[in-house]
C-alpha cells in the first residue's frame, strides 16, 4: 500500500514535527511515525465504508419513495441494480473487511451520515446513473464497472468530502489521492477468486519497508549536527535562514540515503526528492535541492563514501 516517496513523505513530516517540538523525544517520534502511516490504511478501509454506506442509503431511498402517497409506477417498483451490486456485496459480505472495521472502531459514517447523503445526491444526479437503473439486469463485469464509474466520477472528486475528510485527520490530505488510486485498482482486479487476496492490501510491501522508514529518520535526527556541517560546507554563500525548513530536512534526508542505505541508487534518491520538494517546499526549491545533492554524489562517489550494492525497490 505504502510507497517509498510516500514514506519518504511522512518521514519528512515526522522530522518537521520533531524539530517543532519544544520536547523532543525520539521514541515518542518514532511511534507517531508508524501511527502516522498506519493512518492511511484506515483511509483506505473507511472509503471502503463510504462505499456500503452508498448501498444503504439507496435501499433507504428506495423504501422511501415506495411509500409516497402518489408514487409513480417506477417508485413503486424501483432497479436494485445498485443496491445488489455484486462486488459491493462481496466487500460487505468479506469476514476479514468487517472484522477490521469492528475492531478498529471506523464507524465514521454512522455518525456522519450526512456526507453519505451528499454524495448519494451527486450520484442521482448523474445522467449514467439513472440509464443504468434502466437495465434489466447485469453481469459481475459492469457491476464492477459501474461501481469504479461511481467511485472516479462521484465519490473521489466530492469538495465535501475532501473537507471532511481534512478536519477528521489532516495527514488524511497527503494519503488521499493515493487511497483513491489503490481503490480503483483493486476494484479491477477484484474477483470472487482473489477477493482475499485484494481487498486489503497489507500497509507495507515487505518488512524493509517498515525498517527503512525507522531508521531513515533516525540517521537523519541522530546525525542532524554532522548532516547540517555538510550542508553548510556546500552553501557557504547561502544566510542559513533562508533556507527552507522543508528544504533543510529534504537535503539530510537525500544525504542520509546517500551513505546509509547502500540498496538505494542515488539517482533514484535525488529524483524522488526532487518531486518531494515539488509538492511540499517552495517553487525554487527543487532546482537548489538538486543542485547540492548532485555535487554531493559527485563527491561522495570521488571519496569513496558512496557504497551502492544494487538497486533498491523505490
Amino acid at each position: 500500500m505504502l510507497t517509498r516517496r510516500h514514506i519518504r513523505v511522512k518521514v519528512l513530516q515526522s522530522i518537521y514535527a520533531y524539530n517543532q517540538s519544544e520536547n523532543k523525544n525520539l521514541e515518542k517520534q518514532e511511534e507517531f511515525l508508524l501511527y502516522n502511516m498506519e493512518q492511511m490504511q484506515d483511509l483506505y478501509l473507511l472509503m471502503l465504508q463510504l462505499i456500503l454506506g452508498l448501498r444503504d442509503q439507496a435501499e433507504n431511498f428506495l423504501i422511501t419513495s415506495q411509500k409516497k402517497h402518489l408514487a409513480t409506477d417506477l417508485e413503486k417498483n424501483p432497479s436494485r441494480l445498485f443496491i445488489e451490486n455484486e462486488v459491493i456485496e462481496m466487500i460487505a459480505n468479506n469476514e476479514r473487511f468487517s472484522e477490521i472495521i469492528k475492531n478498529k472502531k471506523l464507524n465514521y459514517w454512522e455518525n456522519d451520515f450526512e456526507y453519505v447523503t451528499i454524495i448519494f445526491n451527486s450520484l442521482k444526479e448523474q445522467e449514467w446513473y439513472s440509464e443504468f437503473l434502466k437495465r434489466k439486469a447485469t453481469n459481475f463485469q459492469e457491476d464492477k464497472d459501474f461501481l469504479i464509474k461511481i467511485f472516479k466520477e462521484v465519490i473521489a472528486p466530492n469538495e465535501k468530502l475532501y473537507e471532511y475528510i481534512e478536519d477528521k485527520r489532516l495527514t488524511w490530505l497527503d494519503d488521499f489521492p493515493l487511497v483513491n488510486t489503490l481503490i480503483v485498482k483493486m476494484l479491477s482486479k477484484i474477483s470472487e477468486k482473489n477477493v482475499d487476496a485484494v481487498l486489503i492490501p497489507d500497509l507495507y510491501k515487505n518488512k524493509e519497508d517498515r525498517e527503512y522508514a525507522l531508521e531513515l529518520m533516525q540517521k537523519v535526527i541522530l546525525n542532524d549536527d554532522e548532516l547540517t556541517q555538510i550542508i553548510d560546507e556546500k552553501t557557504p554563500n547561502w544566510d542559513k535562514e533562508r533556507i527552507a525548513d522543508i528544504d533543510m530536512i529534504i537535503l539530510k534526508m537525500g544525504i542520509s540515503e546517500f551513505l546509509n542505505f547502500p540498496s538505494i541508487p542515488e539517482r533514484a534518491t535525488i529524483n524522488e526528492y526532487l518531486e518531494v520538494s515539488k509538492e511540499y517546499s517552495t517553487p525554487k526549491s527543487s532546482l537548489f535541492i538538486n543542485g547540492i545533492l548532485d555535487k554531493l554524489v559527485k563527491e561522495f562517489s570521488t571519496s569513496g563514501k558512496l557504497n551502492k550494492t544494487g538497486r533498491g525497490l523505490q
